[in-house]
């Protein structure tokens, strides 16, 4: 089965799955939209095997096709600390962190450009699934500066962290920091706690959240450098950015 075959019956599956009508695009591009926002909206429930199976081929491969890179292709810019840019889905460490909000089910809004949106897309539908167990036996909206782990199911990576970041509305409080920093320390906890050897963060509310960039990132490293110093911790960290600007921010800060 090619991927625009596979594509073709996702999409019709989703559609009559969810009891809606639509004219599937002809072109790539359009389906491809039209897919991600059909995931997206998909409330959290079991799918078939057969759903799942399609799925996941086609997931892998476009990854696949985005280009897969891998810990042990970057250079380390201090011990056990790296600086990438690049789409976080398309790396291939041990666990990768969400930047997730407090129902922790992912982003509803279809082709939203979050990060959050990104992971569970490609990750697939098992995500929100595995997600929404956490969150009914938990009872409870996530706290800010918490973290939970699930597996990546389709992503290049083992595991997924997701965190709730602050969120900031005027100026930076001390508790705003103190919530990012713990947000870091958090999924670094849980990380060991797990035998994750290797972890990548997004810059956590940063953009969405409002949290400036060069506050965040430095918060990001002094916590993660504290918390390795005191725990006597061997996990590689990554510094994930996607804008040249939050590159630059960590160079500074770690060169």
């Amino acid at each position: 089965m090619t991927q625009t075959e596979r594509r073709i019956r996702l999409i019709r599956f989703l559609l009559e799955e969810q009891q809606q009508t639509a004219v599937i695009p002809d072109d790539e591009t359009g389906q491809k939209r039209l897919l991600r926002s059909l995931f997206n909206i998909r409330m959290p429930k079991e799918a078939s095997g057969e759903f799942i199976k399609i799925q996941d081929a086609y997931l892998q491969e476009e990854t696949k096709r985005k280009g897969i890179t891998a810990l042990q292709m970057l250079t380390p810019i201090q011990e056990g600390i790296y600086i990438w840019q690049g789409d976080i889905t398309t790396l291939c460490c041990d666990a990768i962190v969400n930047a997730a909000n407090a129902q922790m089910l992912g982003c509803f809004c279809p082709c939203h450009g979050c990060i959050d949106n990104a992971i569970h897309t490609y990750s697939g539908v098992q995500l929100r699934l595995s997600c929404a167990a956490i969150m009914e036996k938990q009872m409870h909206e996530e706290e800010t500066g918490r973290a939970k782990i699930t597996p990546a199911y389709n992503l290049p990576c083992k595991y997924v962290l997701h965190t709730v970041g602050p969120i900031v509305t005027g100026s930076v409080t001390d508790k705003d920091k103190e919530l990012l920093a713990s947000c870091y320390r958090s999924c670094l906890e849980l990380a060991d706690k797990n035998h994750i050897k290797s972890i990548a963060f997004c810059c956590i509310s940063t953009g969405e959240f409002h949290f400036p960039n060069d506050l965040a990132a430095e918060i990001a490293v002094r916590t993660v450098k504290e918390y390795k110093k005191a725990a006597n911790s061997n996990i590689e960290v990554i510094f994930n950015v996607f804008k040249d600007i939050d590159r630059e921010l960590y160079e500074k800060l770690l060169k």
